[in-house]
């Protein structure tokens, strides 16, 4: 099964798509985690992203799109993807789509996490990431055991320097203007779905497997 999951920063794709993958036993691939390893090995690709993230700004398509697709079409792609951050444009729809038929397979759903902008900026304003494997924490809503330390790997957390000022609101602007055309193209194919973002961690995550299974079911009908 072939899933994406939609929502601005701070909306919990990342958390949720984790739980998610290892309960479908799909391969999540987040765009932004892709980026960010490429700048801890300072690859080529680190230096054509780079400026574009600091500022808050996407990347543009003739990056993001051969490298998110160079992993959708990976071996370990084959049973499935949950795309998170992408795509972010009706271009990057467009190749990913072109992308996928090629192997005879489609974007079965399209899920929208939808947050409120008080939620967001409350979210954002206290997240937390772990160097070595980017799991997400929250100062109030989701502290670690021990302070500025991973539970899970021990790494140091940090705070994305996107995540604050201007580049904070440069992305959330540019996400709200440019997802209005990739949410109409999956609603026009019956394929997107709505869930209530502000909700909690277990919430959203009951909401998004009731989608799936109806769209398990609806395909099976067919």
């Amino acid at each position: 099964m072939d899933i994406i999951l939609i929502g601005a920063p701070g909306a919990g794709k990342g958390t949720q798509a984790e739980k998610l993958s290892q309960i479908l036993r799909v391969r999540h691939i987040a765009s932004g985690d892709l980026f960010r390893k490429a700048f801890e090995e300072q690859t080529e690709l680190a230096v054509k992203a780079q400026r574009y993230i600091d500022l808050g700004e996407l990347v543009p398509d003739e990056i993001t799109i051969p490298t998110m697709l160079r992993h959708v079409e990976e071996p370990e792609s084959m049973n499935g993807v949950l795309l998170d951050g992408f795509p972010r444009t009706l271009a990057q729809v467009q190749a990913l789509d072109a992308e996928l038929q090629l192997v005879n397979r489609q974007i079965d759903l399209a899920i929208y996490l939808k947050v409120s902008l008080d939620e967001l900026l409350r979210r954002i304003a206290g997240r937390l990431f772990c160097h070595a494997n980017q799991h997400v924490y929250h100062v109030k809503f989701r502290p670690p055991k021990v302070a500025d330390r991973c539970d899970l790997d021990g790494s140091k957390l940090y705070q994305r320097p996107d995540d604050t000022g201007e580049a904070l609101r440069r992305r959330l602007v540019i996400f709200f203007n440019e997802s209005t055309q990739v949410l109409d193209h999956y609603r026009k194919q019956h394929k997107l779905r709505e869930v209530d973002g502000n909700q909690s961690i277990d919430q959203v995550q009951a909401m998004l497997l009731n989608e799936i299974k109806d769209s398990m079911r609806g395909e099976a009908k067919a």
